[in-house]
């Protein structure tokens, strides 16, 4: 993933992908290039860092022509260098190819290619489309051959093809991966975002899941994956650069948060196979996991968010895993005179992958013998780079300030982490295990059925936007869930004032602030403490204060303890925050919108913290 762009018509095609990159800056990139078809064939220039860099190569080494592609990349399968920056060609150099998304079966498909004789230069999945194409372009039309390679690909994908032998045309096609068409006049463009064809053209038409697109000047032919044609009138697009990059939501939190059904998607993916009920990882990370002892002591060490990902980590490796844990502040491991063995994972989670403090804890506990493991959302960050072993999240480019799918996907994370050490230590029984992974694997979807109750948190946020204090209290996994929800209230409206608690340390020394009307959210999904939080929403209840419930669907009983419920879908515990997290970013999300924030790009904070 990241930024794709593809231009066919009479315009000078470079300065055409340049513009549709800069306009899609905003979603984050580790490298970008772009190829053009002229009269010398298929032309690459494609550079590591930022788009600067390739606009003095393309400075340095001229190329024209009037068609061509264009890819800013967010790296998920191999590092951020000029190697693996797209677009790939195949062995002839006549096929040339941009993809966002990651290819499920791609080392598969990559060792029978292997087998034919085909030669990789990357270590991307993406590179491996471009052989499929070439192998059944031996037989078959260059579009029967694109056709033929998508239907052998498992995993989501956006891609354009570019063929030597097609100099008019441009192909593409998606699958749980964004692409549009832009049509003008005597012009077409491949976008995987509006703003990057704005400046040509607002008509747009939205590609539906396994649809593929055959691009001229002259417009498009869209068609099944079997060749069916379909018809679409295009759509025009009314709103402003500014807000095309955000999807069309007022903000990119908001953006984030309804992209949580794909992200947890991502970091599942190649993962959790529940058809052969497995948990498995990247050779690298999988001998890492393989190699650690049965009484393997683990310390997690991240900062703000990541550490209340770290804090549920502590509750999944230790009851289903059995491993003892410890979990600290990256600004206070360090100080703490810790003991350290080679008996010892330190684990990193951050999503820069730069947070200063954790980077400097990751060199601490290396220099005392530690192995360290991290949990890291950037692809050759230095922490993923100093580590033993790296479990990419692979959540995309967050732009928001306050850290949503990149929070929820480092969770599902350390699920699949604690699911691997359970089953191999034989922790618990094959139903139970079996049960767990089917509960996992719908994951993605009980993320879509919850962002449904949106209505229901703006209204409930409504009503509670002008308080100026708020509690929110939880147990067991919901007691890390509490102490992010509050986070995520006092990061994005500075109005305010939240803390989050043990909903059983309530009642030493928190409920004495308690006055009529004071919000306290309470976490009170289905667990083994259920009757406990139940037990401390009626403490409150004593003292008049409103109670906000996050409950479980079905759950009638608790609408006489509280003043506004909040349902969410059942699930298994192990995975109950990572779903309560939605709710509480919504909740945070229209109470601050309420209050006039600035929910971006909140005051005196920083995306990635860079200093100690």
């Amino acid at each position: 993933m990241c930024g794709i762009i593809g231009y066919v018509g009479t315009k000078p095609v470079t300065d055409v992908l340049l513009e549709g990159l800069r306009n899609l800056e905003y979603r984050g990139y580790d490298s970008a290039g772009l190829a053009v078809l002229n009269g010398r064939g298929i032309q690459i220039r494609k550079r590591p860092g930022k788009l600067s860099a390739l606009i003095e190569e393309i400075k340095r080494k001229p190329i024209s022509g009037t068609i061509g592609v264009g890819h800013s990349r967010w790296a998920t399968h191999g590092l951020p260098n000029e190697i693996n920056a797209h677009p790939h060609t195949d062995c002839t150099g006549k096929l040339a190819i941009i993809h966002n998304g990651i290819i499920e079966n791609y080392a598969q498909l990559k060792e029978r290619l292997l087998e034919k004789g085909h030669r990789f230069r990357s270590k991307t999945d993406t590179e491996i489309i471009v052989h499929l194409i070439e192998e059944h372009a031996k037989h078959a039309p260059i579009a029967e051959a694109f056709r033929l390679a998508l239907k052998e690909l498992r995993g989501a994908y956006a891609v354009c093809l570019l063929s030597a032998d097609e100099p008019t045309r441009l192909f593409g096609a998606r699958n749980s991966s964004p692409l549009i068409v832009g049509l003008g006049g005597g012009e077409a463009f491949f976008a995987s975002d509006v703003p990057a064809i704005l400046g040509h053209t607002r008509r747009v038409v939205y590609l539906h899941d396994d649809e593929v697109v055959e691009l001229s000047a002259k417009g498009a032919r869209i068609t099944t994956l079997d060749g069916k044609p379909i018809q679409r009138a295009p759509s025009t697009v009314s709103f402003s650069r500014e807000a095309a990059q955000r999807g069309g939501y007022p903000h990119f939190m908001l953006k984030e948060i309804h992209e949580q059904p794909a992200s947890i998607a991502q970091t599942l993916a190649n993962r959790l196979l529940p058809d052969t009920r497995r948990v498995t990882f990247d050779r690298r990370t999988k001998a890492f996991l393989d190699a650690l002892h049965p009484d393997e002591k683990f310390i997690i060490i991240s900062c703000g968010t990541a550490y209340h990902a770290g804090l549920v980590g502590e509750y999944m490796l230790e009851e289903f895993a059995g491993a003892p844990v410890d979990v600290d502040l990256a600004s206070e491991f360090r100080y703490r005179g810790v003991t350290l063995d080679r008996r010892t994972t330190v684990m990193a989670i951050t999503q820069s992958g730069e947070t200063a403090d954790t980077l400097a804890g990751v060199r601490l506990a290396k220099s005392q013998g530690a192995k360290v493991l991290s949990i890291c959302n950037v692809v050759g960050s230095s922490i993923a780079r100093e580590s033993d072993a790296v479990l990419y999240t692979h959540a995309g480019p967050e732009i928001a300030v306050a850290s949503t799918k990149a929070y929820t996907s480092q969770l599902t994370a350390l699920a699949l982490i604690t699911l691997y050490l359970a089953k191999r230590l034989r922790r618990m029984t094959p139903r139970r295990w079996r049960a767990l992974l089917e509960n996992f694997a719908q994951l993605p979807y009980i993320i879509e059925r919850t962002l449904t109750i949106e209505p229901a948190i703006k209204k409930a946020a409504a009503k509670y936007a002008a308080e100026r204090n708020f509690y929110y209290l939880g147990r067991r996994y919901h007691y890390p869930s509490a102490l992010e929800g509050a986070l995520k209230l006092k990061e994005i409206c500075p109005l305010i004032h939240a803390e989050g608690y043990a909903a059983g340390e309530m009642k030493h020394g928190p409920i004495s602030l308690i006055r009529k009307g004071w919000p306290v959210v309470f976490l009170a999904t289905d667990s083994p403490v259920y009757e406990k939080v139940i037990s401390n929403i009626e403490e409150i209840r004593a003292r008049k204060g409103a109670c906000i419930v996050i409950a479980t669907e079905g759950n009638t009983a608790i609408r006489r303890h509280a003043d506004h419920v909040l349902y969410v879908p059942k699930t298994e515990e192990l995975f109950s925050p990572i779903i309560a997290a939605i709710p509480l970013q919504l909740f945070a999300y229209y109470v601050a919108d309420a209050n006039g924030c600035d929910i971006d790009q909140p005051p005196n904070l920083a995306k990635s913290v860079t200093v100690e």
